[in-house]
């Protein structure tokens, strides 16, 4: 059975309503940032998430702090971590937290959670 429909007359599918990119990637810089040198993100993995009233996306991050002034460069980076001010262009950082520090001596390894949400 033929419906006569011809490309000419399909309507082309288009996003709805506004997209917005994944902010993990300009996450991922200010994190390194706060963390100063010599630091290295091992593992960083992004999905999205939703509520009744938001959409966003959960991160889970695997950091690594070597370098001098080790212990010191940790606690700067701990204070305040989940009242921190974050600049991600429509997105905001509704929650973050270090779930897991292993102090192995020359090295510090922190697993961060975040939760950042689109804003409208």
């Amino acid at each position: 059975m033929h419906h006569g429909f011809r490309p000419e007359n399909l309507v082309q599918n288009k996003p709805i309503g506004k997209t917005q990119r994944d902010p993990l990637p300009r996450l991922l810089e200010q994190l390194l940032k706060r963390a100063g040198a010599p630091a290295m993100i091992e593992r960083a993995v992004s999905r999205p998430w939703a509520s009744a009233l938001f959409e966003g996306r959960r991160h889970v991050i695997a950091l690594r702090l070597s370098g001098a002034r080790l212990a010191t460069r940790f606690c700067d980076f701990a204070e305040d971590i989940g009242s921190a001010e974050w600049s991600l262009p429509g997105h905001f950082v509704a929650d973050i937290i270090i779930d897991n520090v292993r102090d192995e001596g020359t090295e510090f390894w922190l697993e961060l959670s975040a939760l950042t949400i689109e804003d409208w």
